[in-house]
């Protein structure tokens, strides 16, 4: 477990909802990724670099909804800059599986 936050540490975390729309393979990465695309609505496209090729193809990922913390300062992963995290968990097996929205959901809008 990590150390308790507050509420108001919780609030300064922006969890969107975003739609992937492109998908590119990423042969510079350290581990097996993906480049995504997202698409946040008014808030415009987003770039992500994803270690979800164990789970998901590229087509399977193509127009799926994902979350993601828009918020995290960027981070530079090999050539490629990447601005948000997409948000999943590790199954027994270690491998991502993603989180997301039970229904469809506009893009860009926020988790709470």
């Amino acid at each position: 477990m990590k150390e308790e936050i507050s509420f108001e540490d919780f609030l300064k975390v922006d969890i969107r909802i975003g739609t992937i729309i492109e998908i590119n393979d990423f042969p510079k990465a350290r581990k097996p990724a993906y480049q995504l695309k997202i698409d946040f609505g008014n808030l415009g496209i987003k770039k992500s670099s994803a270690q979800i090729t164990d789970l998901y193809t590229k087509e399977e990922l193509l127009n799926k909804q994902v979350s993601a913390i828009i918020n995290f300062k960027p981070r530079q992963i090999a050539n490629f800059l990447s601005e948000v995290l997409v948000l999943g968990v590790y199954n027994t097996d270690g491998k991502v599986v993603l989180l997301q929205a039970s229904k469809a959901i506009k893009n860009g809008e926020q988790v709470s």
